[in-house]
């Protein structure tokens, strides 16, 4: 009988560390949808910027992209529309809501996948830092080092 009590608490401790806060699943629950980039800005620096994105496509091509969060299985994907700068289509990806303690900001995290949702980037992703978060508008924001400056990268999305 101690045996079976002691085995149910290790596995009651076991999913309750592996359980995901209150607070992310609040943003996971926000993030949920359809999103508009609707521009992407640099701060604390001076000048004109421009950037290859997610090891992925210029600054430019990702303005007025769309993305699509799925909470339910943390998958996603976003859409970049084909012009002569950028190469269009479907960018498929896998992503969570990282709740760092309270002097932190949480992030959003992603890896890119398949449309299998097969990882493709050798378990390599990216962060952004969640600025705001709310059922209409979202500022993520990463930052950055160029030639030895600090400058951060703002992404505005809008909710469709």
């Amino acid at each position: 009988m101690k045996k079976i009590i002691v085995l149910f608490g290790a596995i009651g401790l076991l999913l309750s560390s592996c359980s995901v806060s209150k607070v992310a699943r609040e943003k996971r629950n926000l993030l949920s949808g359809t999103w508009i980039l609707e521009d992407v800005s640099y701060e604390n620096n001076t000048g004109n910027f421009s950037s290859i994105l997610f090891n992925d496509a210029k600054d430019i091509c990702f303005e007025g992209s769309n993305w699509f969060f799925r909470d339910n299985n943390s998958t996603g994907r976003y859409t970049i529309a084909p012009s002569s700068l950028c190469a269009g289509g479907d960018r498929y990806i896998r992503w969570s809501v990282i709740d760092r303690d309270e002097n932190y900001t949480s992030q959003l995290q992603f890896k890119f996948i398949d449309a299998k949702n097969k990882d493709i980037s050798g378990g390599l992703g990216y962060r952004l830092n969640i600025a705001s978060l709310s059922a209409t508008d979202m500022t993520l924001k990463s930052n950055n080092q160029v030639d030895g400056e600090s400058i951060t990268i703002v992404y505005n999305f809008t909710k469709k």
